[in-house]
């Protein structure tokens, strides 16, 4: 049977690798208790309140969902302080980061540009676009190079793509020093904000973009429902932007791409103080604990203002994490983003806090 051919550039392509799953590892360890603290979910898992939501509308599965999504749009409006036309939502920040590529770029002709070490979505959807893919270095102490990245825009740079806070340092950058990164940049070209772990940056005002898309219309922010408000599962995210991209967005996207029962879950988690509350306590508490108690141990620990953070073990951190997966605890080793001595490791519940940092200090 002869070869299937695809674009010549896709025929190299790399998937993108996700961490390990729970059930992998219980079966190849033979353990029957297993700690994830790998993929930077929420540790208390679903708010009650979405998950009686979903129960509530699970019979309403046959039907479609209101496409583009308007009351969910109101909902996150009304939660971030923005107006409904500089709101769109989508099947997890992902379609909307997609979605931005595809409208802006150009194919064969224009760039998107970042920094290394970032996230590895960046580069897949460019690729699959077509679109040339750029990085820069980053700077001293692992930090998002916001003067490398001005001064390497050219006329050809469709869009900026940045994290803050950062995946996976969990470093953040401040109101003051995105406003000089975005006045150096070109108006016609997007400057990307990816905020996918905002809620856990304090204080909340130095790290806030939202005041700054009234001065650069040609910012984006992008949040998603997976890490604060726990439905990774349920695929769900939204952009905050110019209404004049949310037009272009919609006119250009496949319908029906958020479905009925993350929508009711995303509006009836939005309204679950108790949980998001809870949830940044305890994530907040352990991040404060993994901090001083990892240092302790003599490893390299970055200031995160997310729910995870970012060490340099003082053994192979490879080896660090086989020993750890034996004793059936999941942590994300970075050789993949090119930080092969570090290893990322997310807030658990305070068992799972103490667990993990008991195990890791046996460990090294």
């Amino acid at each position: 049977m002869p070869a299937i051919k695809v674009r010549t550039d896709m025929m190299d392509s790399k998937p993108y690798a996700p961490g390990l799953t729970i059930e992998e590892i219980k079966e190849k360890y033979d353990l029957d208790t297993v700690i994830k603290l790998a993929s930077n979910e929420n540790p208390l898992g679903a708010s009650p309140m979405a998950q009686k939501a979903i129960n509530r509308h699970a019979p309403s599965v046959f039907r479609y969902p209101h496409n583009g999504n308007p009351r969910l749009n109101k909902a996150i409006a009304k939660r971030t302080g923005v107006s409904e036309e500089q709101i769109i939502s989508g099947n997890g920040s992902d379609e909307i980061l997609d979605l931005l590529v595809r409208i802006k770029a150009n194919p064969g002709q224009d760039e998107v540009l970042t920094y290394e070490s970032c996230f590895s979505m960046y580069r897949l959807m460019s690729r699959l676009c077509a679109v040339n893919f750029r990085q820069v270095p980053r700077a001293e102490g692992h930090r998002q190079p916001l003067k490398a990245l001005a001064e390497a825009v050219s006329e050809k740079t469709a869009i900026v793509f940045m994290t803050s806070p950062d995946n996976p340092t969990g470093l953040a950058v401040t109101v003051d020093e995105v406003r000089e990164l975005a006045s150096a940049i070109p108006e016609q070209t997007l400057l990307v904000i990816d905020e996918a772990y905002i809620e856990f940056a304090r204080p909340a005002e130095k790290y806030d973009m939202r005041g700054l898309l009234n001065e650069f219309p040609n910012m984006v922010l992008t949040r998603t429902f997976s890490k604060a408000y726990g439905l990774a599962g349920l695929r769900i995210g939204y952009g905050i932007m110019s209404p004049q991209l949310v037009g272009y967005i919609n006119s250009a996207r496949a319908p029906f791409t958020v479905n009925l029962l993350a929508e009711e879950a995303a509006i009836a988690v939005l309204k679950d103080e108790a949980f998001f509350n809870t949830t940044m306590d305890v994530v907040l508490r352990g991040r404060e604990l993994y901090t001083e108690e990892i240092r302790a141990m003599g490893c390299e620990v970055l200031e995160s203002q997310a729910n995870f953070i970012m060490f340099k073990p003082t053994r192979d951190a490879m080896e660090v994490f086989e020993d750890l997966l034996k004793r059936g605890i999941i942590v994300r080793p970075l050789k993949s983003f090119g930080l092969g001595e570090y290893i990322r490791v997310n807030m658990g519940t305070d068992s799972e806090n103490k667990t993990f940092l008991k195990t890791l200090k046996e460990i090294l």
